[in-house]
């Protein structure tokens, strides 16, 4: 996104130097430090800063070092990222904000550092959540995050930063939002997931066929604007779902 357009900006607490995960190192070498930069430990800030960034025609990737942290920034997300296009009268938006998180359990973060906040934003109309499940997944669907013209909260399953495995393409691509996918079929029950639960759930479908029940997994991807279509075509074929 960097690379592609000189408009995009990414900034968070510890970013410049490659933040906590790492997700970010030598981006700041690469792009210079006006365009990657750290911030003050303040989330309102980030997130606030994101959204007029974002409202002069910019790509602006805000990172909350810890979803558990996103709740101080909650107002500027929910009143302010969601509401600008509305409240204009679509004169005014912050579609170009993106906000990343890394979400979930990861063994011994305690009660600050393992929480999983999407349910919250999952009722707030104007912003788009997205969870990847791979890596694979989640540059595909970050790409396609920043150059969407909504604002998107994409939280991303820590524990996957150093687990997961797999043959990522090095050249651009985007997958699509609110487009869910059928990742094993079956016939007996659907099953509804997104993010780090899904090896869990597949490994949860193998072991139901050993008692002779076909499962089918979708993996959502992206939980608002959610696709009800997918789902309904498979719950109408199995007659039973699980989420």
């Amino acid at each position: 996104a960097l690379e592609t357009d000189p408009r995009t900006f990414v900034f968070g607490e510890d970013v410049s130097f490659g933040g906590v995960f790492r997700c970010t190192t030598g981006l700041a070498d690469r792009f210079g430090k006006s365009r990657v930069f750290n911030t003050p430990l303040c989330e309102q800030g980030i997130v606030g800063f994101g959204i007029g960034l974002a409202a002069m025609g910019n790509r602006a990737i805000a990172e909350i070092q810890f979803a558990d942290y996103i709740f101080p920034a909650f107002d500027q997300i929910v009143n302010e990222a969601a509401k600008f296009r509305y409240r204009s009268g679509n004169q005014f938006n912050c579609g170009g904000l993106t906000i990343r998180a890394p979400y979930g359990a990861v063994g011994h973060g305690g009660h600050y550092h393992s929480q999983s906040p999407e349910a919250f934003f999952c009722h707030v109309p104007g912003i788009k959540v997205v969870i990847p499940r791979s890596p694979q997944q989640a540059k595909g669907l970050l790409l396609s995050c920043i150059r969407d013209p909504n604002p998107v909260v994409f939280f991303e399953p820590k524990w996957l930063y150093r687990l997961a495995v797999e043959e990522v393409p090095e050249h651009d691509y985007m997958l699509p939002l609110s487009k869910a996918e059928v990742i094993r079929e079956g016939s007996d029950i659907t099953l509804v997931g997104w993010g780090a639960q899904l090896s869990i759930m597949e490994q949860a479908c193998i072991d139901a066929e050993k008692d002779g029940i076909s499962c089918e997994l979708i993996d959502l991807k992206t939980l608002i604007p959610w696709d009800k279509e997918t789902v309904e075509a498979s719950v109408r074929k199995t007659g039973r779902l699980l989420s």
